[in-house]
């Protein structure tokens, strides 16, 4: 076999590397970018060959990565980026980008905002393709390694070079089934009922579960889901009782009846977050306006608080 130079390493190349990697599958990555299998393990080769590495190898019925495709994974995000700035040089023309756009986000910010901001770039963007992964506890290397460009988020992870800017603030409402039961009327009332909430893996509970807990508010879950979106199906034709944010009667809390909580609860801030790095990006900041652009439609006249950039506090 003649070796490959290294100047023949292109962005597709760079894109089926972490294809790959994230999916941990040859199939996995095929589906994620829309080739065939075949056209997946031929990149493969030729990776093998430029890298002088086997990158994967067979465990069991899958495949692993060797710790030589581990340690490139970051110089290929960086190499896509430095890619993407140098296509989009001089005056940025959104209907000029061409690449994949990740946006990290739990199944209620992603249902809320999302399906609006994809229908936006489809019309000024179409050479961009939306990727949407979930951000659980967002990690500060979500960011800094480029596994995505935005995160939506209540929970902002604390970094000096994060920048953030709240979209919006939503209230706390308890929804129930009015066919079941009525709607807690006292605080004992609330606190005697078995709930249903979400937790995160591994285990992290809602910023407002771990708050009240934190206050002596002691609820008992019975029903404990990975997202927000599981919940209607265990509240309905039970006596359960779900605390999220309100803005899910729009969702999928929509038929539910919901009262105000009738313990102490604070409100739950909605936050963009993005790497100090892209700040001055003229791509990302024509994308971060595309975002703002459909928050207020999507709150249906809610008033929005003031927005402002600032940067996360530094890690302690």
């Amino acid at each position: 076999m003649n070796k490959i130079d290294g100047s023949e390493l292109d962005g597709r190349l760079l894109q089926l590397l972490l294809a790959v990697l994230e999916a941990g599958s040859v199939t996995g990555a095929a589906q994620r970018l829309g080739v065939t299998q075949s056209a997946v393990s031929h990149g493969l080769e030729r990776l093998r060959v430029i890298t002088g590495d086997a990158l994967f190898v067979k465990s069991g019925r899958g495949i692993v990565a060797t710790a030589r495709a581990e340690a490139l994974a970051q110089p290929a995000r960086e190499l896509l980026g430095a890619m993407g700035r140098f296509a989009l040089h001089g005056a940025f023309e959104p209907a000029r980008w061409e690449g994949t756009l990740t946006i990290a986000a739990n199944d209620f910010q992603r249902d809320l905002l999302l399906p609006a901001l994809a229908a936006r770039l489809r019309a000024q963007a179409p050479g961009l393709a939306l990727r949407v992964i979930p951000s659980g506890v967002p990690r500060l290397e979500m960011l800094r390694n480029d596994e995505c460009q935005l995160v939506i988020s209540p929970r902002p992870p604390e970094g000096s070079d994060i920048l953030q800017k709240r979209l919006f603030e939503d209230r706390w409402r308890v929804f129930y089934d009015p066919a079941v039961r009525p709607a807690p009327a006292s605080r004992k009332h609330y606190l005697d009922a078995d709930h249903a909430t979400v937790v995160y893996e591994p285990r992290l509970g809602l910023d407002l579960d771990q708050r009240l807990q934190a206050q002596g508010v002691r609820r008992r879950f019975a029903v404990m889901v990975p997202e927000f979106s599981a919940l209607p199906g265990f509240v309905r034709g039970t006596a359960l009782l779900a605390t999220v944010p309100g803005l899910m009667a729009r969702q999928s809390m929509a038929g539910l009846e919901s009262c105000e909580p009738p313990v102490a609860c604070p409100r739950m801030p909605m936050y963009a977050l993005w790497h100090a790095r892209h700040q001055e990006d003229p791509a990302h900041r024509w994308l971060r306006e595309q975002l703002m652009a459909v928050v207020a439609p999507a709150l249906g006249g809610m008033a929005i608080s003031p927005a402002s950039t600032r940067r996360s506090r530094a890690q302690a």
